[in-house]
């Protein structure tokens, strides 16, 4: 039954803003705060736990700034739920159980963090092979940080394509972008998972191709709501 008297216009901007500061806080993270220290941005394992042993304050502020995208995050996922349900109540309440499975599997990111910080800056770990293993231990962190993070980026973008399918059956957006974006998540998550089994789909050609793909579809949704919100359904 169709759920009287909601206006989702005013919902709709509320999401496209968040969605861009989201954008913001991301490529702030990213140019200030995290060099050197994200693993999703390198890949190099050895180098980021290296770093990490004199980086606690920053490790700190990832995951305090990690915990203000989740929350973003969850508030993002709720709100299209709420704009979507009416038009396929299934595949909208999948979308949003598998947000809020990928905010919990993000929030693991946070507490890897500040594992490391602790790590590094707590002089107890130097009687762990009178601290020579302090490196194994952050590495440790840092592993189980990366493969989180692409377990999460999966499980967010066919989250993320549910959204967008439903944007295109619906016509609240215009159906070229929501076709796009499905388009986007789905090679995000064809292109993570087949390249554990065809490795040259890791090469960093394509990686830069379904980034590139991804961030075009969420920087279009993101303007688009935040600027016109949502088209008026059409009884």
């Amino acid at each position: 039954m169709p759920h009287q008297a909601f206006n989702p216009q005013p919902l709709s901007r509320q999401i496209g803003w968040s969605m861009i500061l989201l954008i913001v806080i991301g490529i702030a993270s990213a140019l200030f705060i995290t060099p050197g220290i994200d693993v999703n941005l390198s890949a190099d394992i050895a180098q980021t736990a290296e770093n990490m042993l004199s980086a606690e304050h920053r490790l700190h502020a990832t995951a305090y700034l990690s915990v203000l995208q989740i929350l973003l995050e969850l508030f993002i996922a709720i709100g299209f739920f709420l704009i979507l349900r009416d038009h396929g109540l299934m595949l909208a309440s999948w979308s949003l159980a598998l947000a809020v499975i990928t905010s919990v599997i993000a929030s693991l990111g946070a507490i890897y963090a500040l594992n490391s910080a602790l790590i590094a800056s707590n002089s107890a770990f130097d009687v762990i092979g009178n601290g020579s293993q302090r490196p194994l231990l952050i590495s440790l962190q840092v592993t189980s940080d990366y493969t989180s993070f692409h377990l999460g980026l999966i499980l967010g973008s066919i989250s993320k394509a549910g959204v967008f399918w439903l944007f295109l059956r619906s016509g609240l957006i215009p159906k070229l972008l929501s076709a796009w974006g499905v388009f986007a998540s789905l090679f995000v998550v064809l292109a993570l998972i087949g390249r554990d089994f065809v490795p040259v789909l890791g090469h960093a050609t394509v990686t830069g191709a379904f980034m590139a793909c991804n961030l075009l579809a969420i920087v279009a949704l993101a303007l688009m709501l935040g600027i016109r919100g949502v088209r008026t359904p059409v009884n």
